[in-house]
């Protein structure tokens, strides 16, 4: 056999050596025993396909014989499109959701070996969310779903609480929407809010009316009261005045009747008054009865 040239000899050590290079990489790869479990997830490590041990977040030493799985416990997203429903009137509904939820920490291990290797349980909250709002909307009457819809809200997200806490889930929260009735129902509830919304209008305005009217009449009583109290201050008035002067008249009557001197004595005072005005001219014209003036007896004007 025929020596080998030192050039063929140098690449066939160099291929070799490669070869052996490449082995212990992919060696070296398949049993490097140190691991990462990224924030948010848990490590399941099993061995021969049993759950040996459910590893935290951090660096995890896999012997060559154990595989690790890396599980989400992150909050998770399931779309619900269009749920339908009936209401205990027998009308049907349909709803949009949107249902937020995460594996429960301490349940990692059920859910990986029943449910889902990864953590991601959309297709059990769907069908779980359909048969929730189907049992919940047959609960109450159409009416009753629009007037109470936090309510209802409210009982759908206990009852799916219970119905994933089988799964091993938490629900997190629930986005509802597209909250709607057949279009013949919510056209027959936009005529009944039509007219509710017209009778309320008539009513307020019967309530106005009626409003003015009594201010009205508040206001003629008013005025009434007013012109009655006036008259009723002008007659007292009149009658104490009357009354003043009968009392008065009656006072002089009597103290007349008592003492008839008195009427004597203002005639003489008359007279006197009289005399002292009188300039010693006799009147031209004397009439019956009528007084004769004072004429001084000594003949002096």
């Amino acid at each position: 056999m025929p020596a080998l040239a030192p050039g063929n000899t140098n690449l066939i050590k160099l291929l070799r050596n490669l070869v052996i290079a490449v082995i212990a990489i992919i060696l070296i790869t398949s049993f490097w025993p140190f691991r990462t479990v990224p924030t948010g997830s848990r490590g399941v490590l099993t061995q021969f396909g049993a759950i040996k041990k459910i590893e935290p977040e951090g660096l995890v030493v896999v012997p060559p014989w154990q595989k690790l799985a890396l599980f989400s416990i992150r909050a998770e997203e399931a779309q619900i499109d269009e749920a339908d429903g009936s209401t205990s009137d027998t009308q049907p509904v349909k709803v949009s959701l949107t249902v937020r939820y995460s594996i429960q920490t301490d349940r990692v291990s059920e859910v990986y070996e029943k449910y889902s290797h990864n953590g991601d349980l959309s297709s059990y909250v769907q069908t779980a969310t359909q048969e929730v709002f189907k049992a919940v909307t047959a609960r109450y009457s159409a009416p009753d779903l629009i007037a109470k819809r936090s309510q209802v809200s409210f009982d759908i997200n206990q009852a799916l609480k219970e119905k994933l806490n089988m799964y091993g889930a938490q629900v997190i929260n629930i986005d509802m929407r597209n909250f709607s009735f057949s279009d013949t129902y919510m056209h027959a509830i936009n005529e009944k809010v039509t007219q509710e919304q017209l009778r309320l209008a008539a009513e307020n305005k019967v309530k106005t009316v009626e409003a003015e009217q009594r201010a009205k009449v508040v206001t003629a009583q008013a005025d009434a009261d007013a012109l009655k109290a006036q008259a009723d201050g002008e007659a007292y008035a009149t009658v104490t005045a009357a009354n003043a002067q009968a009392e008065a008249l009656k006072a002089q009557s009597e103290a007349l009747a008592k003492s008839k001197d008195v009427l004597e004595l203002r005639r003489i005072e008359v007279e006197k008054i009289k005399a002292e005005k009188w300039n010693g001219e006799l009147p031209q014209h004397i009439y019956a009865n009528a007084p004769i003036p004072f004429l001084p007896l000594d003949g002096n004007k």
